[in-house]
């Protein structure tokens, strides 16, 4: 399935406006020129979006700061240029996509910075707004982290309930390498974990692991020669004071649904 960004960038504008922008038509026309301005310290995300908002309704923008950029209290992001009424119309559309994934991108940055190897990877989860998921991910990118699976038709991923409901972890990882190559499994101890990489997992969440039980699943993986044939995936319970302390276990990915699902958007405004 194809993304289209500016279809649906518009059904945004169209959800705000209904019929019509009745306050905005009270103006006259009026050719004025306005600035976004960040209110805060962030990363700056959804500037190419934004703009392309403004130029649906024929407004010109020229970016100050680019996407991934870092912005201080008072500093300027763009400015517009247009028919005022067409501007204001757009504002709240605009800022909200732009704070929200401004935000995102802040807060990513943040876990990020507190990573002390290149080798461990932040990875956002599905933990996202309804019909914000392709921005949400773009965000967690531009803050320096990783997508994982944007939809549930991109990879399997055999989960805690799946199990309960076969009743068998073995049996849907053997149905799963029937079909596909790339399987990830959720795991919730250590047996499980040995399992699913002796039976050819890809990936093998460690869900609400500790960092302890972590390194103790990671040397039993390594004593049965199979630490190399997964990639291991610490997920649950991390916050930025404890991080840096997953991360030194030794494993590949770190997946947070809190830099999407529960995130502060990035204080902004439009002044003219």
């Amino acid at each position: 399935m194809t993304f289209n960004v500016k279809k649906e960038l518009q059904s945004f504008l169209s959800e705000d406006i209904g019929k019509g922008d009745i306050s905005s038509s009270l103006l006259s026309k009026k050719k004025i020129s306005a600035r976004i301005i960040s209110r805060e310290k962030g990363v700056v995300a959804g500037v190419k979006f934004a703009k392309e908002i403004f130029n649906l309704k024929g407004c010109k923008v020229r970016i100050l700061k680019k996407d991934g950029q870092k912005v201080n209290p008072n500093q300027s992001i763009m400015v517009i240029s247009g028919d005022a009424r067409q501007i204001l119309t757009c504002e709240r559309t605009a800022l909200n996509l732009l704070t929200r994934m401004s935000g995102i991108a802040t807060l990513t940055n943040n876990f990020v910075a507190k990573i002390p190897n290149k080798k461990t990877k932040l990875y956002a989860t599905r933990k996202t707004a309804p019909g914000l998921r392709y921005f949400d991910k773009e965000a967690v990118k531009i803050g320096g982290g990783e997508k994982h699976r944007l939809r549930l038709d991109e990879m399997v991923m055999i989960k805690d309930n799946h199990i309960a409901v076969s009743k068998s972890l073995l049996n849907l990882i053997k149905k799963a390498k029937r079909k596909y190559k790339k399987i990830e499994v959720e795991v919730e101890n250590n047996s499980d974990a040995m399992l699913a990489a002796k039976e050819g997992a890809t990936i093998i969440m460690l869900d609400n692991f500790s960092p302890t039980q972590i390194k103790k699943t990671i040397r039993n993986l390594k004593i049965k020669k199979l630490r190399y044939k997964v990639k291991l995936e610490a997920s649950g319970g991390i916050t930025l004071k404890n991080i840096s302390q997953y991360a030194r276990t030794g494993v590949d990915m770190i997946s947070l649904g809190s830099i999407t699902n529960s995130v502060k958007g990035i204080d902004m405004s439009l002044e003219i």
